[in-house]
């Protein structure tokens, strides 16, 4: 007689449980037979516990660590000054003949310290038009005069050569100048005057970012197993804490993201008092931070528009010709990292790619044999161009979908490879540092670099009668953008 089931109906002749999980013939349900049509609403799901990577490797952090380093300091600020340049010269001056030529007047506008000229009776100037720079006039300087009206002050000057004044040099700020020399008569006074090295000086400040995750007792008390592969490389099977993995992280990335993005707060006076979050009083201010972008465009040098190449490379070799006479005109430091967007990084290897005579025709980019299996490289990971070297890279955090990659605003920054020797107060000593760094404060009995602790009463703390676990993240930092004006901003145009 067949085995009966629980509806009434019967089991085939053929079906023989067995005690054990036992993979035999005679023990297979097939759950497509009508006769088993209940069972087919209690299917398992077939469960995945390997999560998938969809985005890859999703963190943005290690620009700075490899352009920069982090430094330790006590103070609420730091400070440092930068030289200003060796030689004397004023762009778009005023040129206006003044009775008898060779007699003229140049007068010199907003200079910011009229009483204190950089030109003295005595030297010699070189002053060229504006526009082209080619029209040119050395003259002697007979007198300086301080002008409160303009804010700068009046040069009297003898002209060494010509019979009058070319029609280039006059007009409203129509010239340049720079000093070359000097020159005296034979039994004359010394120079009046003398020029003392004024220094600039930069500050900055750091911030406060904070985050933490939480979680409470009885979700901790039910375990759920996911099996991950974290960003940092690690692999294997995680509890609830695969979200304070992400969380820290995320803050990681906040770290840099910060350094990059901040501002100094322009509008600190008119911060509201009231915010839950923010009980700020005279010494508790939100003052921002100066980040890298802005430090590069107050004090740097920012170009819009990097053009695709054309025919022979001369659209965006032309542009890139144009950064490195900016660059002649500044430190001149010969290696340089350029980390760009995407659509750059392509901009840049075509104008590389262009520059080959056969690159219209479809030849290769170098040297091989044309062989069907081998795959051609279309991208450059460095060049040289005049007297500079450059390596260039893909930025990721300008092309991720939830960063910079939703604006169009930023293309790409060129960051010098240099250093520079400065005195650090901890150490007592001169040190050779980069020229982007990142201060955090510490002192022997605190490290605010990366703090983190847990508290609440779950998961092995045991600070409060709270029933959760808290993972708390903290660092205070900023960044130091020294010799700025060596730095490229490039922007959308």
């Amino acid at each position: 007689m067949p085995i009966s089931n629980l509806s009434g109906g019967a089991f085939p002749p053929s079906l023989k449980p067995m005690p054990k999980k036992q993979v035999v013939q005679d023990n297979y349900i097939d759950f497509h037979d009508s006769s088993f049509s209940t069972w087919t609403q209690q299917y398992l799901p077939e469960l995945y516990e390997q999560e998938v990577e969809r985005y890859g490797n999703r963190t943005l952090g290690g620009f700075l660590r490899m352009v920069g380093a982090e430094m330790p300091m006590t103070s609420d600020q730091v400070i440092w000054t930068e030289q200003n340049r060796l030689h004397i010269a004023y762009d778009k001056v005023t040129v206006s003949q003044v009775g008898t030529f060779p007699k003229f007047r140049v007068v010199i506008t907003s200079t910011g310290n009229p009483a204190s000229s950089g030109i003295r009776v005595g030297n010699t100037i070189l002053i060229s038009d504006n526009s082209t720079g080619l029209v040119t006039l050395k003259a002697l300087v007979l007198s300086n005069t301080a002008n409160s009206t303009t804010d700068g002050y009046t040069l009297e000057c003898h002209a060494y050569e010509g019979s009058a004044l070319a029609a280039g040099l006059l007009g409203s700020e129509a010239c340049n100048l720079f000093v070359y020399g000097s020159e005296f008569p034979k039994g004359s006074d010394g120079m009046k005057q003398a020029l003392t090295p004024v220094p600039t000086t930069y500050e900055n400040s750091p911030i406060i970012l904070k985050d933490n995750f939480e979680i409470a007792g009885s979700d901790a008390a039910q375990i759920g197993w996911i099996e991950v592969a974290t960003e940092e490389g690690t692999s294997g099977y995680m509890w609830y804490l695969k979200a304070e993995s992400e969380t820290r992280l995320r803050f990681d990335d906040y770290l840099e993201m910060s350094m990059v993005e901040s501002e100094k707060n322009a509008n600190a006076a008119n911060f509201p008092t009231g915010a839950a979050q923010f009980t700020p009083g005279s010494s508790q201010a939100i003052k921002g931070s100066e980040g890298l972008f802005a430090a590069v465009e107050a004090r740097g040098n920012v170009y819009s528009g990097f053009s695709a190449p054309t025919s022979g490379g001369s659209g965006a070799l032309a542009d890139f010709d144009t950064i490195l006479q900016q660059l002649d005109k500044q430190g001149a430091i010969e290696e340089n990292m350029l980390f760009l967007s995407r659509q750059t990084a392509l901009d840049f290897d075509d104008m590389i790619a262009a520059v080959n005579g056969g690159y219209a025709t479809g030849a290769s980019y170098g040297l091989f044999d044309n062989e069907e299996d081998m795959a051609l490289n279309f991208g450059f990971s460095g060049f040289r161009r005049g007297s500079y070297d450059f390596y260039k890279t893909d930025w990721k955090y300008l092309n991720d979908a939830t960063t910079r990659g939703l604006s169009k605003e930023i293309d790409g920054v060129m960051v010098p490879a240099g250093t520079t020797t400065v005195y650090d107060q901890m150490l007592g000593i001169n040190i050779r540092r980069p020229f982007l760094h990142v201060r955090y404060r510490a002192s022997e009995t605190e490290d605010r670099r990366y703090k983190t602790w847990i508290t609440g009463s779950v998961g092995g703390a045991y600070t409060s009668d709270l029933d959760t676990m808290r993972v708390n993240f903290l660092s205070e930092r900023c960044l130091v953008t020294q010799a700025a004006n060596n730095f490229v901003l490039f922007k959308g145009a």
